[in-house]
């Protein structure tokens, strides 16, 4: 989108744009939160025409149905770009391609894409491979699930690897990993900082 700004109109242009091409199309990295905030500014409008009119009225009205229309757009847009990223992950997971072009999703879409592909590898390999290869199905347990098991007390960080890294051993003699690029974990500080230091992965910012 041209601007961080949100209006009715360049939500519209949003939905145009992912309705007219199959690949996924580029938003402002803030488009998330200035959604938010846009619809806080919609609600506010009319909490203060309510206020000023306790009944029904043709301002309110018009404000009610354009706050609608604007949810619409907003689960419209979000379904379309769900639709594409799942199609991606299923097709990377069939060819097992790699370094699969990131840059049109947003950060959340990113972890929600590579959740995706890790499901559909696992299950992939546990019972096509098997069954290919005259086995039965066995579904070995997430990499997600090993990487790390952190207490609460424990100071973490969230990390976006920028490289692949092979499964490693912390200090506190826990097993991360193993990690590919764009992966993002919550790990413990010291783990986290090292891995940043090492400049295999950057601080996330949600």
């Amino acid at each position: 989108m041209g601007d961080s700004i949100i209006t009715y109109e360049s939500l519209y242009d949003a939905l145009r744009r992912e309705r007219s091409f199959t690949e996924l199309q580029k938003l402002d990295p803030d488009f998330f939160k200035n959604v938010v905030k846009y619809l806080e500014e919609k609600e506010s409008i009319l909490d203060i025409q309510r206020k000023k009119a306790p009944g029904f009225s043709s301002e309110l009205g018009k404000t009610q149905i354009q706050i609608e229309n604007v949810r619409k757009l907003i689960k419209e847009i979000y379904e379309n770009r769900e639709r594409k990223i799942i199609q991606l992950a299923i097709l990377s997971s069939k060819t097992e391609a790699g370094n699969v072009e990131l840059s049109s999703m947003l950060n959340e879409e990113k972890m929600f894409y590579n959740s995706l592909l890790e499901q559909f590898n696992r299950y992939r390999k546990g019972i096509l491979h098997n069954l290919l290869n005259k086995q039965p199905p066995v579904i070995e347990e997430s990499p997600k699930e090993l990487k790390s098991h952190i207490s609460q007390q424990d100071n973490t960080k969230l990390v976006r690897f920028t490289h692949p890294t092979p499964k490693f051993v912390g200090e506190d003699m826990n097993i991360y990993g193993p990690f590919e690029a764009e992966d993002i974990a919550n790990l413990p500080e010291k783990v986290a900082t090292l891995l940043i230091e090492k400049k295999r992965a950057v601080n996330f910012n949600v």
